[in-house]
């Protein structure tokens, strides 16, 4: 189901080469290389999902998406409450990458989680209607007859069962080829695996975050399942990037591989397990360029070991 990553040092010429991460297959059908591409920041600039957010430029956002697709990005993750006041990141990857897309472009998108036209957050879909109104809206706006795949987002720990059935007819129904989970328990999983099955878990993840999961990351694994950690970079920051003083440890393997700290945290996190895709989203094309060089990172074992300690002693 899976190839190896790379050994090559990530600055070396063939390290921005997305390849160089392996690859991992959703399905059974929907092979992606397993560095991505997170689309919640290309809307704006600074801290992401807020009102009142400044929009990035267009022509930017763009390049940065199409330059992706060049680096052998195959797998973006979006949603259409991604958005400023100027700028929808679906509508940006459908300009950029639509007409026709790729053949092998994965794209994954979320719904549950709503915004109204300021912005504002709203009450989350949670009836069938709801979820297929967001479902329809996801599909007009990427400019596609159905979606590779569709997690749904969960806040709190309830059933989940009429959710996700609403979401496993439209399945059925052709609107949609594969489905996930964002955010979610392992009961939820579990659940939702009686219903329909699941490809990918998203849920926050990373060096110093939520070491509680590791055991459930390791199950998702055994399940076959993608496990696609958001915040793996910015980690406490959240939505508003990394902001806190880096973490000594992180700092020294960096130094050790003329890396940065960001490259170390998505190359931990693809050492968990073959199963686990990075999707680090920037507006920028530096960074681009830096996190799919990430994929091709090789750490030691005692690199590892120091990591997973301050994996633990730093949870946020």
């Amino acid at each position: 189901m899976t190839t190896t990553s790379s050994t090559t040092s990530a600055t070396s010429p063939a390290a921005p080469r997305a390849a160089a991460s392996g690859t991992w297959t959703l399905g059974g059908d929907l092979t992606v290389r397993r560095v991505g591409f997170g689309a919640m920041r290309l809307p704006q600039h600074g801290a992401a999902l807020v009102e009142n957010a400044v929009p990035m430029d267009r022509d930017r956002a763009i390049s940065v998406l199409r330059r992706a697709v060049e680096l052998g990005v195959n797998h973006i993750d979006t949603a259409a409450f991604y958005f400023s006041p100027l700028r929808s990141a679906n509508e940006l990857i459908n300009s950029a990458l639509g007409g026709p897309y790729p053949d092998d472009l994965v794209i994954a998108t979320k719904v549950g989680p709503a915004r109204d036209l300021s912005g504002a957050w709203s009450e989350h879909a949670r009836t069938p209607a709801a979820l297929r109104a967001q479902v329809e809206e996801n599909l007009r706006q990427l400019g596609r007859d159905r979606l590779d795949v569709v997690n749904l987002r969960v806040l709190g720990t309830d059933s989940i069962a009429e959710r996700f059935g609403a979401l496993a007819d439209l399945r059925q129904a052709g609107l949609i080829r594969h489905l996930g989970l964002s955010n979610i328990t392992p009961t939820q999983l579990t659940e939702a695996r009686t219903i329909a099955p699941v490809v990918c878990v998203q849920n926050m993840y990373g060096i110093g975050v939520r070491p509680e999961y590791d055991a459930f990351v390791r199950h998702c694994g055994e399940q076959g399942i993608a496990f696609v950690p958001f915040y793996a970079i910015a980690a406490a920051g959240r939505e508003t990037g990394a902001v806190a003083a880096e973490n000594d440890t992180v700092l020294a393997v960096a130094e050790a591989h003329g890396a940065s700290p960001a490259q170390v945290r998505i190359a931990w996190t693809l050492h968990q397990g073959p199963h686990l895709l990075a999707i680090p989203g920037t507006g920028n094309p530096d960074h681009l360029a830096a996190n799919v060089a990430a994929g091709a990172l090789s750490l030691t074992p005692d690199e590892l070991a120091r990591l997973d300690r301050a994996h633990r002693e730093t949870a946020a």
